[in-house]
This record gives C-alpha cells, sequence and structure tokens, in this order.
C-alpha cells in the first residue's frame, strides 16, 4: 500500500515546530496503525544489518530478505548504492501486506565518500557555518547513494582522552558541544526533511558515554545529577531543541539501569521534559547486553526496554523474538508497541517515503553529487581550519616553498592513515598522502622521504589496530637501519618535517589507551633528529590529546593535524607552506601526564585551592606535577600575534530578562593575515551550589589583516546566566559576575556586572 500525502497543514506544523508531540497528528499514519497486526507492528521496531564491514560488533542479521518479505524488519543499516537500496525496498513495499518501507541507515560520523577531519579536529576549526556546511555536503552524498537516516552527530562530553571515542565528539566543553550539535542537525536535516538531499540525524550516545570509567570503552558511567544537567546533558538538549529526528541510546548505565532501559532517561527526561517527538533506537546489541550488565534474560530485557522508552532494537532482534510472548504473558502492553511503532512511521512520513519510497534512489546522483570537485575542495578547507599550531618559537612555520626538506615519518607517506577512525563509507586510497601534498603545493622544493621508524614496534598492538585495515605495517628493516636513513637524510636538509603520531585505529570504538604518550618506536625518531642541529617541525596526527611534554621541549615547532581526511595532503602542505594561516584552538585540555585525567578548564575551585604556581602544603595539588595543564583549552597559536583591550559591558547591572553586551578590541601586530577565535568566558562569584573557575559562553572567530584592529561584539543571553540548582530549577541568582575575554581559556583581560 502507498500512503499520500494530504495533510499538509499537519506535516508543515511538524517540520517547523519540532517541540509539538507528533502523536495522533498524522491521520494517514493512524489510519495504517488499525490495519497492522501486533506481528507488523513489532516487525517495525526491528533494525538489521546484512554486514559487509560493520565496524562496531560481531553480530550480523541473518535470512534479511526473509525477515524483510515476512514484515519483520523496519529498517537496514551497511548496504548502500541505488541498486542494492532498490532491491531491498523492493522486498518491502511489493512483497509485503501493507507496503510499509523502510529506514535505510549509516555512520556517516565525519562525511560520506568525501571524508572531512574527524570530529575532534572539526571542532577545533570554531566555525558553525564550517560544521554546518560539511553536514549538508555528507547527506548530500550519502542520499544520492540510497541512505536517509544518518547515526551521527555524536555529542558526548569527554573529559579523558584515555577515551577512545573522544575522537568522535567535540572535546569537554557543554557550551561549545551544544553549538556544534546544533550545526551538525540543521545541517543534516536542513529546512526540509522531504527533500532528496537531506536526512533524518540521530543524536548519540544518550546520555553521559562520554564519562566512561577508567576512560575505558563501554564502562560504567556514575555522576550526580547536578554533574548531569550542568555539564553533560546539554548538548544532547540542543539537539532535541534543534528538532533532530532520532535519539541513539548509549552502552554505559545511569544510576544503575543501562541506557536501553532507563525510563527516567528516555522518558522521563527526554519526552516528558525535553518535549523529544521523534523515536529512540538502541546502540548495536544495546538491549541484549543488559543480559551482562546482570538484569535479565533477553525477554525481561526486551520488555524493560520497550516500557522504557526504546522504540527500535538494533540488530540485536530481542523485540522481534519476545515481545509478543511478553504481550501474551501481561509483561507488555499493545499501546506500548503501538506506541513504539507509530513513531517510527511517523519519521518515516516526515521523510517522505510513503509518499514516494524510491525517492532517494537515483542512478544519476552517485557520479552527479559524490566526491565531485566542490566537496574535495570543502574537505580541504575544512581540513586547515582544523589544524591547532602548538608550538612555534623559532618560527620555522611557514616553510619557504624551494627549501630543501627531509620529510620523515611512516605516517607521511601513508593513505590509510589520513581518514581517521569512523570513516566506514570512505576510501582512503583516494586520500591524499602527506608527501604527495607537499609535492602539489610546493614543486620547486627538494623533497625527499625517509620512513625512519615504525609507527610500533609492538607487534600485539599492531595486530589489534589492524582489525579493519593495513594501518600499522612493521617493517622488516632493523630499526637502527631506518633510523639511521632518517638521520642521514635530515642532515643534508635545511629543515626536518616529522609526520608522528597515532595510526588511524589509535582512537575510535573500543580503542582506550592507558598509555596516550607518543609510541616508543617514534619517540627515539624524534630524539635522534632533534640531535641533528637542523630545525625540527613535528606534525602531529592523533584522534585525541596527548601527553607531549618531551616533544615540545625538543621540536621548534608543532602543528596538530588531528586526522584530516580526504584532502590530507594538500591541507597539512597548504599550512606548512604558508597559503594559509594556522586558526585552530583545542577543544579538549592537554595533561601534563595521564596522571592529572580528568583535566578541564572548568574545574571547581575547591575549599583549598592553590593560589600560586609555587607548591603550597595543604592545598588541592600535587606533588610531582603542576595543577596546570600541558596545554589548556582553547589553545592554538598563528603565524601573527593578537592583542587584545578595551574589554567594555554595556551595563554594569542588568535584569534576568536583559542581554549583556560585551565588546573588546582586537589587534593584529603580527605579520600575517590571520583569523582568531575570541573566546568569552563566565565566573558566577557566588551562588547557591559550588561552582567552575571559569565557564565558555561564547565565542566569534574574526579575520584580521596585519595591522588591523576590530571591535569584536559578544552578547551573554538571559540563559547564559543560568544553571541547575540544587533542585535542578534552571535559575539564574542576582549577584556579581566576572567576565574574561583572551585567546584561550587563561585569558586575564577581565570585567564584571551585577545581574539583579
Amino acid at each position: 500500500m502507498k500512503l499520500k500525502v494530504s495533510h499538509i497543514l499537519a506535516l508543515t506544523l511538524l517540520l517547523a515546530a519540532p517541540s509539538i508531540q507528533a502523536q495522533h497528528t498524522i491521520p494517514e499514519v493512524e489510519a495504517l496503525l488499525k490495519k497492522m497486526t501486533i506481528e507488523e507492528k513489532i516487525g517495525q521496531l526491528n533494525l538489521v544489518t546484512p554486514g559487509g564491514g560493520i565496524a562496531t560488533g560481531s553480530v550480523v542479521s541473518s535470512n534479511v530478505e526473509d525477515k524483510i518479505k515476512a514484515g519483520q524488519v523496519g529498517g537496514l543499516f551497511g548496504i548502500s548504492g541505488p541498486e542494492k537500496i532498490k532491491t531491498a525496498q523492493d522486498f518491502a513495499v511489493k512483497k509485503t501486506r501493507l507496503g510499509i518501507p523502510l529506514f535505510f541507515g549509516s555512520d556517516i560520523i565525519h562525511g560520506y565518500k568525501t571524508t572531512f577531519p574527524i570530529p575532534l579536529g572539526l571542532s577545533s576549526s570554531w566555525d558553525m557555518e564550517l560544521l554546518k556546511r560539511t553536514a549538508q555536503v555528507a547527506a548530500l552524498e550519502a542520499t544520492a547513494d540510497g541512505i536517509n537516516w544518518n547515526f551521527s552527530p555524536m555529542v558526548d562530553i569527554s573529559r579523558d582522552p584515555r577515551w577512545g571515542r573522544i575522537s568522535e565528539g567535540a572535546g569537554e566543553d557543554p557550551y561549545l558541544g551544544s553549538q556544534i550539535a546544533k550545526a551538525m542537525v540543521t545541517g543534516y536535516q536542513g529546512e526540509d526533511l522531504m527533500a532528496k538531499n537531506t536526512m533524518l540525524a540521530t543524536v548519540k550516545h544518550f546520555a553521559l558515554y562520554g564519562a566512561a570509567e577508567a576512560g575505558r570503552d563501554y564502562n560504567s558511567v556514575d555522576m550526580s545529577r547536578l554533574k548531569m544537567y550542568n555539564e553533560y546533558l546539554p548538548p544532547y538538549k540542543a539537539a532535541i531543541d534543534a528538532g533532530v529526528g532520532s535519539v541513539m541510546s548509549s552502552f554505559n548505565d545511569i544510576d544503575g539501569i543501562p541506557a536501553s532501559g532507563n525510563k527516567w532517561l528516555l522518558t522521563d527526561l527526554l519526552r516528558d521534559d525535553w518535549k523529544f517527538n521523534g523515536f529512540v533506537v538502541s546502540d548495536y546489541t544495546s538491549v541484549n547486553e543488559m543480559i551482562a550488565h546482570g538484569l535479565g534474560d533477553l525477554q525481561a530485557v526486551s520488555a524493560l526496554s520497550l516500557k522504557a522508552g526504546l522504540d527500535m532494537d538494533m540488530v540485536g532482534e530481542g523485540f522481534l523474538t519476545t515481545l509478543k510472548k511478553s504481550l501474551d504473558e501481561g509483561k507488555v502492553t499493545a499501546e506500548e508497541i503501538t506506541t513504539a511503532c507509530r513513531r517510527i512511521l511517523e519519521a518515516k512520513f516526515k521523510l517522505g517515503l510513503f509518499d514516494d519510497p524510491y525517492k532517494y534512489i537515483d542512478k544519476k546522483r552517485p557520479a552527479k553529487d559524490i566526491l565531485k570537485d566542490e566537496n574535495r575542495a570543502l574537505a580541504r578547507e575544512a581540513a586547515k581550519k582544523s589544524f591547532v599550531l602548538l608550538k612555534n618559537d623559532t618560527k620555522n612555520l611557514p616553510i619557504n616553498k624551494s627549501s630543501k626538506i627531509a620529510l620523515i615519518g611512516d605516517l607521511a607517506n601513508s593513505k590509510d592513515n589520513m581518514l581517521g577512525t569512523w570513516a566506514p563509507t570512505g576510501d582512503p586510497q583516494l586520500s591524499v598522502s602527506i608527501l604527495q601534498g607537499f609535492k602539489n603545493v610546493a614543486p620547486n622544493a627538494q623533497i625527499t622521504h625517509a620512513k625512519g621508524a615504525n609507527i610500533t614496534d609492538d607487534a600485539a598492538l599492531a595486530k589489534k589496530i589492524n582489525v579493519f585495515g593495513e594501518r600499522v605495517t612493521i617493517d622488516k628493516r632493523s630499526a637502527e637501519e631506518m633510523l639511521n636513513e632518517a638521520v642521514e637524510l635530515a642532515k643534508k636538509s635545511d629543515i626536518i618535517v616529522a609526520v608522528v603520531g597515532e595510526a588511524t585505529e589509535f582512537t575510535g570504538e573500543s580503542s582506550s589507551r592507558t598509555d596516550i604518550s607518543i609510541p616508543q618506536s617514534q619517540k627515539k625518531l624524534i630524539r635522534a633528529l632533534a640531535a641533528t642541529g637542523k630545525p625540527l617541525v613535528l606534525v602531529l596526527m592523533s584522534g585525541r590529546p596527548l601527553v607531549l611534554e618531551e616533544e615540545l621541549a625538543l621540536s621548534a615547532s608543532i602543528l596538530q593535524v588531528w586526522f584530516p581526511g580526504v584532502e590530507a595532503g594538500n591541507a597539512i602542505a597548504d599550512v606548512v607552506f604558508g597559503d594559509y594561516n594556522p586558526s585552530g584552538k583545542l577543544t579538549a585540555t592537554w595533561p601534563r601526564n595521564v596522571g592529572q585525567i580528568p583535566i578541564y578548564h572548568s574545574i571547581k575551585n575547591t575549599g583549598r585551592p592553590q593560589l600560586t604556581s609555587e607548591f603550597e602544603k595543604f592545598t588541592s595539588n600535587y606533588l610531582d606535577a603542576p595543577n596546570t595543564p600541558l596545554l589548556p583549552f582553547g589553545y592554538g597559536l598563528s603565524y601573527t600575534e593578537f592583542e587584545y583591550s578595551n574589554l567594555n559591558v554595556n551595563a554594569s547591572q542588568i535584569n534576568q530578562n536583559e542581554p549583556l553586551i560585551v565588546t573588546v578590541s582586537v589587534t593584529n601586530t603580527g605579520n600575517f593575515d590571520g583569523e582568531e577565535v575570541v573566546q568569552l568566558y563566565l565566573r558566577d562569584v557566588v551562588r547557591s551550589i559550588t561552582q567552575p573557575v571559569k565557564q565558555l559562553k561564547g565565542f566569534k572567530k574574526v579575520m584580521l589583516k596585519k595591522g588591523e584592529t576590530k571591535q569584536v561584539t559578544l552578547t551573554l543571553t538571559p540563559d547564559d546566566l543560568k544553571f541547575y540548582n540544587s533542585n535542578l530549577d534552571f535559575v539564574a541568582e542576582p549577584g556579581d559576575f566576572e567576565i574574561y575575554v583572551g585567546t584561550n581559556s587563561d585569558a586575564t583581560l577581565k570585567s564584571s556586572f551585577t545581574l539583579k
């Protein structure tokens, strides 16, 4: 059966006002529900994969074709391409009793075929319009291949760089994370979900997944409600407010109940308090995994999940195989099954699938929309704007394009490691290596390359890393032979550029590390190159903050490039040779050592703060290291310098409903044109619960020509002054506030105002 869209007004209201509850507002859906058997409703709650490279779990669905024809599947993921998707959609539309179309989902985390920098890198651009554009291109390409549902954005706040999935998010800060969540959802879903180049977005992982204990993936999370509401929940809420169509539950437990079966989380908070009107899908087999959590057998945990507010079961098939029995035994109700089914059908209606199940299937679109020149140009732009200049004391960067350069490192001539983790839809062989990028951008430079060292000499670690591709190869030559070759090249060069750091799968899902330093094989190489006395530039690749004290001391310059994506080599060369002045800023604090973790900018003062840099007994400090990080949140250098002055607020006192206008003068005092991210931090001097020392509450990226001064305006809204108090009321308390504006979270330029 093919349903026609006749209630345009109802649909317009749904799309224009995401907070409006969708239940019982779409007559076509209600009519369809009345025709469905309970088995057909349960079938819509089943999300399966036929296999083929799903990089998140070992379970693959069986007999998928037969299940679709039997009406036992609501959506598929893990397949793409117009022909394959048409075949599967034909099974659903033409071979089932009611002809209900399928969703086709995918993990499109940082681009589709045109792969952009990893999300932690993209966040370092602090450029919301850029992030929105990358999401738009991802949606354009994915929908050209028939995909209409994206398992992105991942907005988990993380303050533990040991956690591998820190690479997939926006770092440590809830304010910045909220802005990024909004930009990504808007980019994927656009203004009209009925359009053929937009897709349903999924905010994940709900909730608190980035706070897994010990930084170990899938581990338990335990925190107070105050910490949840003030520090970890805001980015999810921002995505909901932006109209995100679906939510994915997380693997961890919350208050002792796994997220996929947590009624407080999925119903009380998400639907009752936040008014979310889309549907909730589990993460990969997370319903089944509640058995290992100790909450019962498959039937018990499936019933628990449905009653909690979970609507769709990813891969585990617990809903499919147990809900009818639970219904017969009175453990779930028909209305609970119908409610979950309704939410899924409504989402399909919003996408226009009932009007045209084949709307995303166009054989001409892949060639026209995927990996086109303008998409790759955006990937190059996004990459260079994500890079963070960590050190440039002797101004070795940018490098003259006619220099004699020793380009050293296994990563320097690698395509396999350019895309980064969670790029299952990208092709590493289409990426530009750094060696090739140098040749493209500086054809007159004399560039020689040597490997110098393996990424790691640990064969056991390499085997773990290479589960999804040959990211790490261990050379048959001896370490000494490779090192000597690199040193000899270095001695004959004007400058050394060593590309060092992590292989792509050192981070990502199931890639947590207790040692977040550069592998020893590369440390030895860096020491040997530094000993030559030649100027040493490190191009640093990683998916997380690293422990880097030794490397900061040994090198003249360090450029952090994350994993830059398909245009990696060209973008790195653009920055290294000065065609673009780096403007990225860190979105996660870099620790001096693992013992400082968790370390982040919005720490609390404590009752015994260490007030100076000197050690003081009986204050909150360490015996063997300072409290301060190696590199603070918001940090990032430029080839030029910026000076801040004339910080002003438009009023010394404001009322509860008034905004505050903050202005500051920023001058480019150096020799290059450049962009600066002006950052505003707020401190509530006295309030009813303990507060962070500083909180990010505003930022603006501005372009300044050398010698130019601009007055930058930032606005504090009434909500920016609010927090959740001990009663979980969202309030702004009267009193004094301090404002700090500067180039990173160590900003010292200060003003103040009073809230009446």
